[in-house]
């Protein structure tokens, strides 16, 4: 117990608080300021700036309020940054919330509100432009608020939080808010050297208690137990400092039920008990946190989307564990099983689009009914108020039918390949606890704030786009950071579904580290360089690039790259020394063989490409009643065709019947070659086939009907429709490659399979001593190269030019300093901003763009700023116009050229403008409506919105360029219209 003199000192201390700002403040808030907070807010009345990093949902943003309620109290103004316009969109409600509509502005590039206000919410961009620009706007900033400033790693967005941490005005206060990072010292230390004082405040405690659960075969299991088996909680308020694997996982795959301390979470004790009567759910005693759902794939489901059958308690004990090697639990019976649990709404986090829309209709299938007749009744009066703005004509298009079906039912999906508008509906059902089940890329994981009861991952695996590689302790602790909603929740939950090479061990160690390292995305760019140097001379340039965070991490990682380089020069040397052959070279041998492999697959490329085209080409052609063989992939076997839709986003729908009288839906991409047509059955009338007797008529007619033909459908098609026919076998380089190989010394040597195994190795310890020798050449000053490279470039091209400086040498020399500045045409490279920036700027100069109509321009632009998802061998499809190929041509060659110079002064390329979405582009500016537009394309509503977004971006920066401003403007308006003007309004 406090003595008197220590009780008074508190009251004393809370009465002062109390006259401050932070006093006033916190009489806005129902309940006491957490100590991190407090810290926060004290820091910023205290005059320093402040980084806050803490987990999601913890409250970091109270810190950022305070300081637009501190610069409100002291007659300044106050920028609220966030990195996407979704945030400054709902940050801008919730301070116009609070201090009123009048006091707020915002400014996110397409819209400008109240830009004059005290307080204006912008991003990250629009304030890194008035920085550029000297705006008039900056005079009376006091505070800056950088919310999600992690951001700073992105590669295209995160240097722009860096040149805005540089630039800002020494006297303006930073308040920097981020997730939990494991270096956010090491980002302070970097605030603090190049802003001046800054006090750093970590919270790594969740507000929220977090379990760790496993779904292994039908069991609900908890990941980690205490040494009495009970189950406990890993991350948050009562988390367990000293755990261990749940035993009952060993017979889920491999486990060593070994002990875990957690380094990060110091709060021991049991966890605490949650709403439903057990920690976190339902449970028994002694278990080891078993829970086994009865009749879970088989039993019909209620009204809830839940089995019949209840778990029995008294099974909980002992009895049969979890069936090994079994396939995991189907997603709706997940589902399911969270239902019954009170795990919901929870988030589904599966690592494609494809997968998300998939779970959706395996829901749909399964009759999956997760909401009340009450829910339902204002779902669909959300949705037939919200998506009355889209047009009859694009409603199938959109699968707006399915969309409404499963929201109804309390299931939707998440990704980037949906319309905006979707998305933005599904995440206000969700946050209101309409939509119980969110099938979500991890895409979602940095979005807006929508947290969830529980989060589940059915694969620790992801495609980081050019690999399937394993989750990091980072991104694991970022999607499950979702679980557990503060205010609204007790608890939170992770489940991980176990397959069949589940290892408990490697899920306990990712749910224990919770390291989430910042690394800077920071370079020079051409956009940057004239900025730069229309402001400073060039060594005050070079001095404000080595100030980035960049070249602060980089600075402090030589020591360690050096010890690595070493220790791989070693391996390096004894691997060369293992290759020896005396019959020859053996890496001579491997390289030949490696251009084999390389040609090889160029040839399959074009065979795959020409496979392709004729897929498409064949589907197109078919014609309702067609019988056909289908060669394999996703649709194996054969049917006859129903119907042909050629107006759908994957370019082309087959549906056909099949012989067991099932209808499936055919794309190109489910086939790995063109089907083939081997005879014709006269069908009922369309809509005769509703009626399931109808269509087991049909398919028994149909069986009839095959009964003559091969029962392999496989070899009809290569009978009737065969592949491409391979060239390798033709092939002149290959010929000569092959002949070279079995002529080599090496090639009858009986050691060979071993040489090329310690060859390999060497290849790729030979290939890290490289980048790791490059990384040490390039790490002192890295990034004041970099920008010397440029701005030769930029002088080559004449963006800019050798000025002599007026000012004597300091040193009395005779020569003075000649110093690089913007010429015309670099000022205008300063307002263009895009990875294409150089390209850009070129085809303006030489007037590439000049004679295009609005339609047309648009077209050229989108080829400027889009980058495919993937690669596609095809050839993309061009607008019908002949002076828009003849432009495109032009502006290719002006692409090369541009690379060419780029590669004589070591400077990243330029790539070249890719046109696979120019058509699409094109048919919408010519006023189609979406359906038409897209055609074939298989883009998705998603993509094709947000490309949209990018070329009218573009294009009002081209509207203040001589020669294409009033196109421009022009196309700006054919561009942003429909679906697409509602994602700027929005």
């Amino acid at each position: 117990m406090s003595s008197p003199s220590e009780r008074y000192a508190q009251f004393d201390a809370e009465r002062r608080r109390s006259r401050t700002p932070l006093g006033s403040f916190q009489a806005r808030y129902p309940f006491d300021l957490d100590p991190f907070q407090i810290r926060g807010c004290e820091a910023l009345q205290e005059g320093e700036s402040v980084l806050v990093a803490a987990p999601t949902g913890a409250g970091k943003t109270v810190v950022g309020e305070f300081a637009v309620h501190l610069a409100l109290e002291t007659g300044r103004k106050v920028f609220y940054t966030a990195p996407i316009k979704a945030l400054s969109n709902q940050k801008h409600e919730e301070l116009s919330a609070w201090l009123g509509h009048d006091r707020v502005g915002l400014l996110t590039g397409d819209t400008s509100v109240r830009p004059d206000a005290d307080v204006v919410v912008m991003t990250t961009e629009v304030l890194r432009n008035m920085l550029y620009a000297g705006s008039s706007l900056l005079d009376g900033l006091g505070f800056v608020v950088m919310d999600e400033v992690h951001y700073l790693a992105d590669r295209l967005r995160g240097p722009v939080w860096e040149e805005v941490i540089i630039h800002l005005d020494e006297s303006v206060r930073l308040v920097a808010l981020s997730a939990t990072v494991s270096n956010a010292e090491e980002f302070g230390a970097w605030i603090d050297e190049v802003r001046g004082t800054v006090r750093v405040i970590v919270s790594e405690t969740r507000p929220v208690p977090l379990w760790q659960h496993v779904i292994a075969g039908d069991d609900l299991l908890d990941l980690f137990v205490d040494d009495s088996g009970s189950p406990v909680v890993s991350h948050g308020p009562g988390a367990a400092r000293e755990r261990t694997v749940n035993p009952a996982l060993a017979q889920t795959g491999s486990t060593s039920t070994s002990r875990i301390r957690d380094e990060d979470e110091g709060r021991g004790g049991r966890g605490g008990r949650g709403r439903h009567g057990g920690r976190g759910r339902g449970r028994g005693h002694g278990t080891q946190g078993r829970h086994r759902l009865r009749g879970s794939r088989s039993g019909p489901p209620d009204h809830r989307g839940g089995s019949d059958r209840r778990p029995d308690p008294g099974e909980h004990g002992a009895g049969r564990g979890p069936r090994l090697g079994s396939r995991p639990m189907r997603r709706p019976d997940v589902v399911a099983l969270l239902d019954q649990h009170a795990l919901l709404p929870g988030i589904f986090f599966i690592f494609s689009r494809a997968g998300c829309d998939a779970a959706v209709r395996q829901c749909a299938q399964a009759h999956l009914t997760l909401t009340t007749p009450e829910e339902q009744r204002r779902i669909r009066a959300v949705l037939a108020e919200r998506l009355a703005v889209i047009g009859h004509e694009d409603e199938q298009i959109l699968d707006l039918p399915a969309f409404r079906r499963a929201a109804i039912n309390g299931v939707a999906s998440h990704h980037a390949g949906m319309l905006p508008l979707l998305k933005v509906l599904v995440e206000e059902l969700f946050s209101q606890g309409l939509i119980k089940a969110v099938f979500a890329t991890e895409t979602l994981a940095l979005g807006i704030n929508m947290p969830a009861r529980s989060v589940v991952l059915e694969k620790l695996v992801k495609f980081n786009g050019t690999e399937h590689a394993d989750l990091t302790p980072g991104e694991y602790t970022q999607l499950t950071g979702r679980a557990g909603r503060r205010g609204i929740d007790t608890e939170g939950h992770a489940v991980v579904v176990a397959g069949p090479r589940f290892d408990a061990d490697a899920v306990a160690s990712l749910a224990s580290r919770r390291t989430y390292p910042l690394r800077s995305a920071f370079r020079p760019t051409p956009n940057m360089a004239v900025n730069l140097l229309d402001r400073f001379d060039l060594q005050r340039a070079r001095e404000t690039l080595e100030m980035s965070f960049a070249q602060f991490q980089a600075d402090r990682s030589v020591v360690g790259l050096a010890r690595k380089a070493r220790e791989t020069e070693d391996t390096v040397r004894s691997y060369r020394e293992a290759l020896h052959c005396e019959r020859g070279d053996v890496l001579e041998y491997v390289q030949l063989t490696e251009q084999i492999a390389a040609r090889e697959k160029a040839l399959a490329q074009q065979r795959s490409a020409a496979d392709r085209d004729r897929t498409r080409s064949t589907l197109r052609s078919l014609r309702r009643g067609d019988v056909v063989a289908m060669p394999g992939g996703k649709r194996n076997g054969y049917g006859v065709v129903l119907d042909v839709d050629r107006q759908v986003l994957e370019g082309i729908r087959v549906e056909v019947l099949t012989p067991d009288a099932r209808v499936r839906a055919v794309h190109p991409g489910d086939l790995p070659s063109a089907p083939a047509v081997i005879d014709s059955l006269k069908l009922p009338r369309p809509e005769r086939l509703g009626s399931a007797k109808v269509r087991r008529d049909t398919a028994s007619a149909l069986r009839q009907l095959l009964s003559g033909h091969d029962p392999d459908p496989r070899r009809e098609v290569r009978s009737r429709a065969p592949r491409t026919p391979s060239t390798a076998a033709q092939d002149d380089a290959l010929l000569r490659l092959r002949e070279q190989l079995r002529e080599h010394p090496c090639h009858d040597c009986p050691e060979i399979e071993a040489h090329l195994r310690w060859a390999g190795r060497w290849r790729k310890a030979s290939a890290q001593l490289e980048r790791d020798e490059r990384r040490i050449q390039g790490r002192t000053s890295s990034l004041a190269r970099q920008f010397d490279h440029l701005v030769d470039l930029l002088l080559e091209l004449g963006y800019l030019e050798l000025i002599e400086d007026p000012e004597p040498d300091p040193a009395g020399a005779a020569d003075r300093q000649a110093s690089p500045v913007p010429t015309p045409r670099g000022l205008r490279l300063r307002h263009l901003f895009s990875d294409r920036d150089l390209l850009i700027a070129e085809c303006l100069d030489q007037g590439a763009w000049a004679d295009l109509d609005p339609a047309e321009l648009a077209a050229i632009v989108s080829a400027a700023v889009h980058d495919s998802r993937r690669d596609d061998a095809g050839s993309p499809e061009l607008p019908a116009s002949s002076r828009f190929a003849h432009v495109l041509a032009r502006t290719e060659a002006i692409g090369d050229r541009l690379r060419a110079a780029q590669a004589r002064h070591d400077v990243d390329l330029t790539t070249p403008p890719d046109a696979a979405a120019s058509a699409i582009v094109h048919r919408w500016a010519q006023g189609r409506h979406f359906a038409a537009a897209i055609a074939d394309s298989g883009m998705t509503a998603g993509d094709f919105v947000r490309h949209c977004r990018q070329v009218v971006d573009m294009l009002e920066q081209l509207a203040a360029v001589d020669g294409v401003a009033a196109t421009a403007r022009e196309s700006v308006r054919a561009v942003r219209r429909g679906l697409v003007a509602q994602e700027f309004d929005r």
